[in-house]
């Protein structure tokens, strides 16, 4: 099995110019731990709550850039960064979840609707011991 993600996995998003940021879990219940953090599940995709900004953003497709862009005379210019995310993540664990919600792994991503794809660049744990 794929590294679970935790609470701090640092994300990064092709869309974005700033630096790897960290994922917050929220508790949903009483804290279920891997290495002493907080599991994330596939739900933890909201917003700004679980996936923080990434700095800048790229995209052509964002309207805040598109616009943007056309007060610059069309010199493409990034704007900041507000992710908005289509789904959960994917795919997630097949076999491990958590209330009922596939537990994410370090593999998953999720798509922005600015055509990004936010991805877990390192997700909090070195290791997971099946053995435990």
């Amino acid at each position: 099995m794929p590294p679970v993600v935790v609470n701090a996995a640092m994300l990064s998003c092709t869309m974005g110019l700033g630096p790897p940021m960290a994922l917050t879990t929220i508790p949903k219940g009483p804290p279920v731990t891997a290495g002493g953090q907080q599991l994330a599940t596939i739900a933890d995709a909201i917003p700004m709550a679980n996936i923080p900004t990434f700095g800048m953003c790229n995209s052509p497709t964002n309207p805040a850039v598109i616009a943007a862009t056309a007060a610059a005379l069309g010199v493409h210019t990034p704007m900041p960064c507000i992710p908005v995310p289509v789904g959960v993540w994917a795919p997630g664990s097949a076999t491990v979840v958590l209330g009922g919600v596939p537990v994410l792994t370090a593999p998953s991503t999720c798509q922005c609707a600015w055509l990004g794809t936010i991805s877990i660049g390192m997700p909090g744990q070195a290791s997971v011991n099946g053995n435990g």
